[in-house]
């Protein structure tokens, strides 16, 4: 045979044998397609049954933090319905309903797997107290009135103030030294400029606005040192006693 003749006879034999350098055979391309649109269904049910079923949904909500307030009230507050799926749950909004008791300063809410809300609590603590007919008005470090009881919790002192006056008289209390303010047994401010704090033994601070607080105090803390019964640091720069 011919060398002419070998190479046609191979050039006829690979035009009929398919080449392997082509696409992927049509059996590759369908099975490829197929784990493709099984992948996406798979997806899509997860998504469906996070985002639109309960199986991922509320089952249980837990209260942390309480001292006052009962689980229950906090849970009645927070108005979370059963088996809300816990991705969709409207946090912000939760919060938000349960700051609307008067006891509560703050509260976190956390969300975990597979179904289960977990709100913790930080209640108001009181600094103060109002008497009234109707009770103790326990007042926080805001200034504001967000209790009544029968009895106020021993060594608040009391707040005698006009409306004007109450939130200089709180500013004035909270930021005394922890000392001074333990001797504190009343305060009083019919305007946000005269406060007044009534000690033990008898004694009288005329304090003024809240205002160079620290200073005050520092200024006080001398005088105290002299006899006298009323104690005037509403202007430091000169003090009185008498």
């Amino acid at each position: 045979m011919t060398t002419q003749a070998a190479r046609r006879r191979t050039a006829t034999a690979s035009r009929r044998r398919p080449s392997r350098r082509g696409g992927p055979s049509r059996r590759v391309v369908l099975r490829r397609r197929a784990v493709a649109l099984l992948s996406l269904v798979t997806v899509t049910g997860l998504v469906v049954a996070v985002w639109f079923t309960p199986l991922l949904g509320v089952r249980e909500v837990d209260v942390a933090g309480t001292v006052e307030l009962t689980a229950d009230q906090v849970r009645q507050a927070a108005a979370i319905e059963s088996g809300t799926p816990l991705v969709r749950l409207d946090v912000d909004a939760v919060a938000a309903r349960v700051r609307e008791l008067p006891r509560v300063a703050g509260v976190r809410v956390d969300r975990s797997l597979p179904g289960t809300v977990l709100l913790t609590i930080e209640e108001r603590t009181p600094v103060a107290v109002i008497n009234a007919g109707d009770g103790a008005h326990m007042v926080d470090a805001t200034g504001r009135d967000y209790a009544t009881v029968s009895q106020p919790p021993a060594g608040l002192p009391e707040l005698k103030v006009q409306a004007r006056g109450l939130p200089a008289a709180v500013a004035v209390l909270v930021a005394l030294p922890e000392q001074l303010r333990r001797e504190v047994l009343a305060v009083s401010a019919t305007t946000p400029a005269d406060v007044k704090l009534t000690l033990t033994a008898g004694r009288e601070v005329r304090w003024g606005s809240p205002d160079d607080t620290p200073r005050k105090a520092a200024v006080l803390d001398v005088l105290m040192t002299r006899d006298g019964s009323v104690f005037d640091v509403s202007s430091p720069e000169l003090p009185t006693v008498s």
